[in-house]
């Protein structure tokens, strides 16, 4: 008797996680962002409506070309995605942030070189509205600094160049310093930012592991490496700032007094070099308050280093107020007059997006999902103590709101949740257990911990500089100093998914350089 004919068993379609799910109608809603911005773009230009960006949301030239660089970036990618991720995992902590640093060196200046060795570094900080251009005029610093203030506006004899006028002295100072010390020109110039720059692959995972994330800093340092924003970090004088800042956080975030009174010093630099890095408190007090012990003269500490490079500028004849105001009315003496407040108050996220990478918009969902377990509850209390004020029928809306917002954000993020070791402490620097506000007032920043509040605070500052109309344009470069500390929210990605995220950056990063005339 013959055996009955089985079936061939016909496999179904691979079913997608919620999360997964998510995340990909982020990543629709990202590329709806940036398809608009570039078409919407692409009128404005035509109709001559003054964007001043030629490839807008980007400040950059339509030009596809390859250059000897391109096959040194693919081989770079190539390396972090394969060996170079899992190595992340198990590598000694020492070896692994030199190994990052190189890395990100490497990654950057093969970039670069798409552009070819003379357009994609020597050159590219020589043009007249860059820094190099006044350097040759700095004989005497002191006397500089004394009248810089005054040769901010435009339309006068000795005003200062567009980059020069737009920044406080310690932008100019930077390469004044380098010139005095024998790397002066284009060439020293553009590897000093380069070098520089690369920093923040070790200073963002340096601050996450002293506050707690070790884990996380291992899953962040291959997206910090990998960063879309190379592209303009090699090479500009945003690499410079974006270095510096990241090194003052992470000194905020070490132990010890004498360390935070190291970063406030350089925050207070820091705060010379851009007028937009006051934006930068709200990451220097979210690092203070994760700090596992004396915040207090942590903070004490920082402040006085902040106040002792203010006072210094101030006794050399630059006050950081007066030369803002004056900015102010620099800004709008040029294209910031014509450039649409309307276009690029919403363009800028798009151009955000492609200097961040695709993985901006996932890693922030999957932030605001691991707050869940404090949002949540909040929106209750919140709920609960509006009733009197604003009347029951809104009480009860907002009670019904809290009852399907937080349970909704808590499933997610228990989904998705990190193992938790030992001491109770999470992969991500979070505490279990700890969902109320604690005795100390401090039981919140505990559940939340730094993958989730150092993203918050850079998400923050963004939105302000964006909404303030003096970021119209070119944000791509400018808020790198905030990028890298967004890109901390890839550590709430599942590991399955990392690669996948990370080969996104890579290919996002190739595609602008290669099809991208980029300017500094």
């Amino acid at each position: 008797m013959r055996p009955a004919a089985t079936l061939p068993r016909v496999p179904g379609p691979r079913r997608t996680t919620p999360g997964h799910r998510g995340d990909l109608v982020v990543l629709a809603v990202e590329a709806v962002l940036l398809a608009a911005a570039v078409a919407v773009g692409l009128v404005l230009n035509r109709r001559g409506a003054g964007l001043h960006a030629d490839a807008a949301p980007l400040y950059a030239t339509w030009r596809p070309h390859a250059g000897w660089g391109t096959p040194l970036a693919v081989l770079v990618a190539l390396v972090v995605l394969g060996p170079g991720l899992r190595w992340a995992r198990t590598a000694r902590w020492a070896a692994l942030l030199a190994a990052g640093w190189l890395a990100a060196v490497a990654w950057t200046l093969s970039l670069a070189l798409v552009d070819g060795w003379s357009a994609g570094l020597t050159r590219r900080l020589t043009p007249q509205a860059e820094y190099l251009h006044e350097v040759p005029g700095v004989a005497d610093i002191p006397r500089m600094l004394a009248g810089f203030t005054d040769r901010i506006l435009d339309f006068q004899p000795d005003s200062w160049s567009t980059h020069t006028a737009g920044h406080p002295p310690g932008a100019l100072l930077v390469f004044v310093w380098l010139d005095r010390i024998g790397l002066g020109g284009g060439t020293a110039a553009a590897l000093c930012c380069v070098l520089v720059g690369a920093t923040a692959a070790v200073s963002v995972p340096v601050t996450l592991r002293a506050l707690g994330a070790a884990d996380a800093a291992r899953a962040v340092l291959p997206f910090l490496v990998l960063l879309p924003g190379a592209v303009w970090l090699g090479a500009s004088g945003d690499a410079v700032f974006t270095g510096v800042v990241a090194a003052g956080l992470a000194l905020l975030a070490a132990r010890g007094t004498v360390a935070a009174l190291a970063g406030g010093l350089l925050l207070g630099f820091a705060l010379h070099l851009s007028y937009g890095f006051v934006l930068v408190g709200m990451l220097a007090l979210a690092v203070l308050a994760l700090r596992r012990d004396r915040r207090r003269a942590a903070l004490l500490a920082a402040t006085a280093g902040v106040a002792a490079v203010t006072a210094l500028f101030v006794l050399a004849g630059f006050r950081w107020w007066e030369g803002y105001d004056r900015v102010v009315e620099r800004y709008y003496q040029g294209w910031a007059a014509e450039r649409p407040y309307a276009y690029w108050v919403w363009a800028n996220l798009a151009a955000l997006l492609l200097s961040a990478g695709p993985v901006l918009g996932p890693a922030l969902r999957r932030t605001a999902l691991a707050a869940s377990p404090v949002v949540g509850p909040a929106l209750r209390r919140t709920a609960l103590a509006a009733g009197p004020v604003v009347g029951p029928a809104l009480r009860r809306t907002a009670l019904a709101a809290s009852r399907v917002v937080g349970p909704a954000l808590r499933r997610d993020a228990l989904a998705a949740r990190p193992a938790r070791r030992a001491d109770g402490q999470g992969a991500d620097g979070r505490v279990a257990g700890a969902t109320g506000t604690g005795g100390d007032g401090r039981g919140w920043v505990r559940v939340l911990g730094p993958t989730v509040l150092l993203p918050a605070a850079a998400a923050l500052a963004v939105a302000a500089a964006d909404l303030s109309g003096m970021s119209k344009a070119e944000v791509e470069r400018i808020w790198l100093p905030f990028v890298v500390w967004l890109l901390v929210g890839a550590a709430h990605l599942p590991p399955p998914a990392r690669r996948w995220w990370l080969a996104a950056q890579a290919l996002t990063a190739l595609a602008v350089n290669h099809l991208l005339f980029t300017v500094s």
